[in-house]
């Protein structure tokens, strides 16, 4: 199956990359294709990116959320069978947003 990886960032130290980080290994160890916004994330900016950071967007501003969210997004209408729910996920817009578009899409909503 085809997963993609949704929960909150901003505000958690390290923008909860570790906790993504850790569903994405769980998930790839039980046969799934996984992807991660964090890994996307570290691609584009490097492995440092969010090292010792509170969460708020102004300490990397390299960043584009913008740029982000539409690479998220387009891997979730073409590629995505399920979303996986990152704990916290209700008081983040992103992931609110990325489960509402895997509703809309029919696709398997995994909140564990």
């Amino acid at each position: 199956m085809n997963i993609y990886v949704a929960g909150p960032m901003r505000g958690y130290p390290e923008f909860n990359f570790p906790a993504f980080h850790a569903a994405t290994t769980r998930l790839r160890a039980e046969g799934h294709l996984v992807f991660s916004p964090a890994e996307r994330d570290e691609q584009i900016h490097g492995e440092g990116l969010v090292k010792g950071t509170t969460g708020d967007l102004k300490e990397i501003p390299q960043f584009s959320l913008r740029d982000a969210l539409g690479h998220d997004t387009a891997w979730i209408c073409q590629h995505a069978d399920a979303i996986y729910l990152l704990p916290g996920w209700e008081q983040s817009k992103g992931a609110t947003a990325e489960r509402a578009l895997g509703i809309a899409l029919g696709l398997e909503i995994i909140e564990p």
